[in-house]
Formats: structure tokens, sequence, C-alpha cells
């Protein structure tokens, strides 16, 4: 990981900080369909590549506890994308008198032995950042692997990137057809830029150009990433941008992730939007350093992202990675933007994951003035997946309440996720969420949406519940909202509420999930 988690740190319990002494199991907050390590701690994915079939994940990990520290690449793989085997370490740090620690990178198959490091038929090579505390230093490294990603070799003549610099990290690469090279995105977090080489070998880089400050730069820019992306619904000449992603994780927005949407020359990047303009990943408060899987089929960009830890100590694991997202760009009145939605891998399989367990319903009215807050379904488990097309009447305010249940004098307690057509705004609140424990100054995260666009109009909605975490994904990918929800073990009812006026749930179908073991 990387010096901001440092400053990171200080919001989380102390219990994240003090070791593992009287931590209890908390198997209600382990997810069943997102990924986490099987113990202790871990944060960004790195070296994703898709290889025979399976999705590599590799991603920094302790190795020792449930705390930040003593970063290392840990690995699991997937063929699904929700059922994951744990491998042993793969990029362990190194303690001696230059202690190195592993932090962020990624991973290329060099099928033609560019590297002049693999076997016949190829390699894989890791390019990450070294991170020496006794130095002060970071610079990129490459590591090898003969093995197809079980173990790695590391390159005699490290560092293969070095600008003396204590800040200089998280190089994403990939194979460049444009270039006919490998191209490197790797980021100057202190300056608000990322810098672009280009290497035949993987070992020597070329400089190519910068870019920044730009968009948000109050807080140091990390986990670069740079990809081309389909315009919805046009083909030929115009049908694919450039997407420049940085995440950007600081006091002021906290996790935070900002894109730039323009054209890459092979050598340049420029943003066609003005130069202040901030464009939002995901508005919620803890998706982030979030890569792309190299090496997937037929043109796919899909990604994921790392949900930083809440403010309730799990055990024995700290941190969970988002669901993967396939991405593309939307036309909007407001120029090209970037869509995230659930990986197409994963929603094709709903039926089977859930075993069948599905519930569906259209048409239901939700009228204040009769049952404003009305019961649909228990969902023992709290692990499931939601779409729903929402109307929502004129003066109201209305949705989904989720992991919920009755709560004295107080109603209901649980989490809410619904649309107030006169602000224009798409809400989650967690006010009354986990017993009340959610304190974060964030309990209630908003979205401002395009008010022409929903002005009387049906919204779909996306909600992904695993136990810890909620994913909301509206307008079919346009806008996205992660957080953590820490529910009782008996808030495990699904609501529908309105305020101030009529509300329709035009249709809505429920797969439980709870029946996936990732043991």
């Amino acid at each position: 990981m990387k010096r901001i988690w440092i400053s990171l740190l200080t919001i989380l319990p102390a219990t994240f900080l003090s070791g593992q002494d009287g931590l209890k199991p908390t198997p209600q907050w382990r997810p069943a369909y997102h990924f986490t390590p099987l113990t202790n701690w871990t944060n960004d994915p790195n070296g994703l590549i898709f290889l025979d079939g399976k999705y590599h994940l590799y991603n920094q990990q302790n190795p020792y506890g449930i705390g930040w520290g003593h970063m290392s690449w840990g690995h699991a793989t997937s063929t699904d994308l929700v059922h994951w085997e744990h491998l042993p370490l793969a990029i362990p740090e190194t303690i001696d008198k230059d202690t190195t620690w592993r932090f962020s990178g990624s991973a290329v198959w060099d099928k033609d032995n560019s590297s002049g490091l693999c076997n016949p038929g190829g390699c894989m090579v890791a390019v990450y950042t070294a991170d020496q505390p006794n130095l002060k230093k970071e610079s990129q490294f490459i590591a090898y692997s003969n093995d197809r990603g079980r173990t790695f070799t590391h390159y005699a003549n490290n560092p293969v990137l070095d600008l003396q610099k204590k800040d200089f990290r998280d190089p994403n690469v990939s194979w460049s057809p444009q270039l006919n090279k490998w191209l490197m995105v790797v980021a100057l977090p202190r300056e608000y830029k990322v810098r672009f080489y280009a290497s035949t070998d993987l070992r020597s880089w070329e400089l190519l150009s910068e870019f920044g400050p730009g968009g948000y730069a109050n807080a140091p820019w990390e986990c670069p990433f740079l990809v081309p992306l389909t315009v919805e619904g046009k083909k030929g000449e115009g049908s694919e941008k450039w997407v420049l992603v940085v995440s950007a994780g600081g006091a002021e927005k906290g996790t935070y992730m900002q894109y730039f949407v323009g054209g890459f020359d092979g050598k340049t990047f420029t943003n066609d939007n003005p130069s202040d303009a901030v464009l939002t990943v995901d508005y919620g408060d803890c998706f982030y350093a979030a890569i792309p899987w190299n090496g997937l089929p037929d043109k796919r960009k899909t990604y994921i992202g790392w949900l930083t830890p809440g403010p309730q100590a799990t055990y024995p694991w700290t941190g969970q990675m988002s669901i993967p997202r396939d991405l593309a760009l939307r036309e909007t009145p407001q120029g090209l933007r970037l869509v995230q939605a659930p990986a197409t891998l994963i929603r094709k399989n709903l039926d089977g994951l859930s075993h069948h367990r599905v519930t569906e319903a259209k048409d239901i009215a939700i009228r204040p003035n009769a049952v404003p807050v009305q019961k649909w379904k228990a969902m023992p488990g709290n692990a499931y997946w939601i779409e729903a097309d929402l109307t929502v009447g004129p003066g109201a305010a209305a949705g989904i309440l989720l992991a919920a249940k009755k709560d004295g004098d107080n109603g209901i307690a649980g989490t809410r996720i619904g649309y107030d057509p006169s602000r224009h705004q798409l809400f989650v609140d967690r006010s009354h969420a986990g017993g009340g424990k959610i304190k974060t100054g964030k309990e209630i995260q908003t979205i401002d949406l395009d008010t022409a666009a929903f002005a009387g109009k049906t919204l779909h909605l996306e909600i992904l519940v695993d136990r810890s975490s909620l994913e909301v994904f509206a307008d079919h990918g346009l806008y996205a909202l992660s957080t953590q929800i820490f529910p009782d073990k008996d808030a495990d009812s699904i609501y529908f509420f309105s305020n101030g006026g009529d509300a329709y749930i035009r249709s809505v179908r429920v797969w439980d999930l709870s029946p996936i073991s990732q043991k």
C-alpha cells in the first residue's frame, strides 16, 4: 500500500491498529460474493490478469495481522469472479538493511519473451512499486514468474525506473498495439500528475509525457490507469475514447476516485473537458484503488476496487473488494460519462448462484397516507442482489429500506436507498443502520442526478447487499455509490417506503445469494 493510507488510518477504530487481542470472529459481516482474504488485512487490487481461463487477483496483504503493514502481494484466482481459490503469498516483503515493501502495481503476460526473462512460451511479469522506508524512496521493480503466476523471481537489476523520489508509485502496465510497446502509467502523487512511459522489454523505460494537475488536485494521486472505452451505441469512427482514472484519497474527500475523458496519440493524453472539471467515479465513501484486468477477451474492460474498511472492526480479516465492474462510456447532455455496471459474467449467472432462490413482484404502490413503510420480504443472511424500477411522484421521497428491522418506538431501523425528485438526488441513508453504530459524518450520501432525465420517469436501480457492503448502481450504471452497513444479525428484512407522496415499485427482482460459500 502507499503512504496516503497512513493518514487514512487515523479514522479507523483502534482495534485495527492495536493487533488482534480481544477481537471476536464476525462471520455475520463476512461477504458471501465479494472477495475477502481468509485472514488478515487487504487493500489495493494488484496485478490483475486473465490467463488460462482464470482471473488472477493479486492484492496488497499484511501476512501477519488485521492492520496495515508488511505490505506483500497476496494471490487468488477465479473462473467466475465470485468463487476464489486462495493461493500462497506471491511476492512477500523483504526485511534487511533496506526493507522493501511490495506496494501496488500490475502484471502482464510476456508471450514473446520481450523481457528476456521467460522460459519458452512466455512468462508473467509483475511491475510494482518497491517502497523502501529506510531509504525514504519509492521506485519501480519487476519480478517474473515462469510457473504462470504462482511464484516470482526478482529481477537482478532492479529498480527498472527510479526518480530518487519519496513518492513515485503504482505503475499500471499493458501492451499498447498503438505503440507496439509496453505502456506504463505511473503516479507522481504530490505533484498531482501521472507520467506515461514506453518500453520494448519491460526493463528500460522511456518517458513519453506527463498529465496534470487537473480535476481534483487536493489529495495525492495514486493508482492510475488508462484504457480505451467503447461509447454505448456507437460503431466505427468515434466509437472509442480514452479514459484516464486516478485515485485521490485524503482528508477533504476521504476515499475518492476521479476520471478524465480524452484522446491519447501514443505519447500524450489530452483532456476533452476543462482542466478544472471534476468527474467522479463512485459517489460513496469506500471505493478506491480500482484497476482493470489485463488480457480479457473481446476487448472487454472489467475492473475491481478496494472497499476501504468501515467504522466496524471485522475478524479474522480486514478489507474486501468491490464487485467487478464492466466499463463503458455514455453520451449525456453534459458530455461523455463513465458507465460501470456489475460484471456481465456475474449477472448472467445470478439464477445459478442463488440456487434459483429468486423473488419477483410488479406494480407495488407505496402510499404514505396508508402504510408509508411496508414490509416486503425477509432475507436471512443479508447477501442478496436487487434489480428494481422506481417511480416517485411529486413531493415524495421514496425507495427501498434494506437490512432492516423494527426498532421499538423509532420505527424501522435499516439503510434507506431512495430518490428525492424535489432535490433531484439519489440518496443512501445509514443513519439508522447497524444499530446506530455508524457514526462517520457520512451517514447520508447523495448523488445529484440529471434533472431532465428523471423528472417523472422511472429510475432503474441495481443494489448489491453483501452482509457488510452495499453497492448501488443507478440508471444502468451511469451512477455508482459504494459504502458499508454492518447490520445486526436480526436486521434482515426488506421494506418499501415513501414520504410526502405516492411512489411505485414498477418491478423488483431479488436474488438470494446467501447460499454462496467461499470455502
